[in-house]
């Protein structure tokens, strides 16, 4: 159901900020993504600005949004609120959000951003939220100390992944570090249907909605391998977040995991090294390929004059190379801004900025379904629903699931 189905027949009611405080709401709660909030609070701090925290717990999400629309709709809006891809059209479409042009014409967002992230962050031509990095989510994060241990291979393609997935499993190793949450099964499904489908038809199922591919051979074969990897995982998985799960593979628990590049900021603050202590490369079959996601806040209007001018520095100060570098050396990200200087960041992210750069000119630039990119959020939780429930059942075909796939999406159009 759309936000705008929800809120249609509410008023707009500003929130209660005093002048220069900015209340923010995200679900940034780890070690590497606290760090990361915590910069950003100094940073406005010592522009003279009070920082009201609001953090959601909730490595997805869902449970953060939940309370944003319970805040909205008692007229009670935060300053800024961590919301991405479609959503930030659908809270615009209900005019709850800020105009930021006048900061974006300023500051040069249009010259330092790239458009395909810029297109994101407008409603109607105009500014109303500001990104903050950009994700790859195509990740494979591994323990070479553990693969050398049970005699493995870091994979590079599917077939490679269950050779060394056997050896791991056979050396007493949980071979796939993975959390039983909805947001990190989609995680792990949208990897594997990348490379299946590759770049186009991965577009047309989740961005198109094209139903001949979304139940189609190639999304069975998908679904299928999918499936299979649970048998890699291990039975304490259900429920977990996925911090814990990044925590196996750096204490050796687990040999690998499949997620976004967060992660590597949970291996950063744990004091491990990467191509040392961890390796990165691209998720199993998908090299050249970049799943993005991008964080962003919208601002929500204000009435206050001091709280305004606070909101404007908030937006500004997120996009300054200074708050860039620093932020994304901790989130494990890389900056959304295209005219930085790297040299502070390692070879993960060095790759990570090469391949965004030369998928957007190879068609191999995707946005995530899984980190609500893709599409709406209603389709989004229809698919979820979906393939948590394949997923952890035995009862339920790959091609009845690929069915099902186009039917709830059909649906929630």
């Amino acid at each position: 159901m759309k936000l705008k189905t929800l809120f249609l027949a509410m008023t707009f009611a500003a929130g209660s900020a005093t002048a220069g405080e900015v209340e923010v709401l995200h679900w940034w709660t780890s070690g590497g993504e606290a760090k990361s909030v915590a910069v950003l609070k100094q940073m406005m701090e010592q522009q003279g600005h009070s920082w009201k925290d609001f953090a959601v717990a909730g490595g997805g999400g869902e449970s953060a949004m939940t309370v944003l629309k319970t805040r909205v709709v008692s007229g009670n809006a935060p300053t800024a609120a961590q919301i991405k891809g479609h959503d930030i059209q659908e809270w615009a479409e209900l005019d709850y959000l800020a105009n930021l042009d006048e900061v974006a014409k300023k500051e040069g967002w249009e010259q330092s951003v790239p458009s395909v992230v810029t297109d994101i962050m407008k409603y109607d031509s105009h500014y109303v939220a500001v990104p903050v990095n950009v994700h790859r989510v195509n990740w494979l994060w591994a323990n070479p100390a553990v693969f050398e241990k049970a005699g493995a291979k870091i994979p590079t393609n599917l077939d490679e992944f269950f050779v060394a997935a056997d050896k791991l499993k056979a050396a007493g190793v949980i071979p796939l570090a993975q959390g039983g949450q909805p947001w990190q099964e989609a995680t792990l499904f949208e990897a594997v249907a990348l490379e299946i489908l590759g770049s186009a038809d991965y577009r047309k199922a989740f961005v198109d909605h094209d139903m001949a591919v979304l139940k189609g051979k190639k999304m069975v074969e998908a679904l299928t391998i999918f499936k299979k990897m649970k048998g890699y995982t291990d039975q304490a998985a259900s429920g977990r977040d996925w911090n814990i799960a990044t925590n196996m593979v750096i204490t050796g628990q687990a040999g690998m995991q499949i997620m976004g590049d967060w992660a590597k900021g949970e291996f950063i603050a744990a004091g491990k090294k990467p191509g040392v202590d961890f390796v990165c490369v691209p998720a199993p079959g998908t090299q050249g390929q970049f799943t993005f996601n991008v964080d962003s806040f919208a601002m929500f209007k204000q009435k206050d004059k001091g709280a305004m001018a606070a909101q404007n520095d908030l937006a500004k100060t997120i996009l300054t190379p200074e708050f860039q570098e620093v932020f994304n050396l901790n989130k494990g990200s890389i900056p959304v801004r295209t005219d930085m200087d790297l040299s502070k960041f390692d070879q993960c992210a060095l790759d990570s900025m090469d391949t965004f750069k030369a998928s957007a000119t190879s068609g191999d630039l995707v946005p995530s379904f899984a980190h609500g990119m893709a599409t709406t959020s209603a389709i989004q939780g229809a698919m979820y629903d979906v393939l948590t429930n394949y997923y952890n059942s035995d009862n339920i075909s790959a091609q009845d699931t690929a069915n099902l796939l186009a039917d709830v999406v059909e649906d929630a159009m």
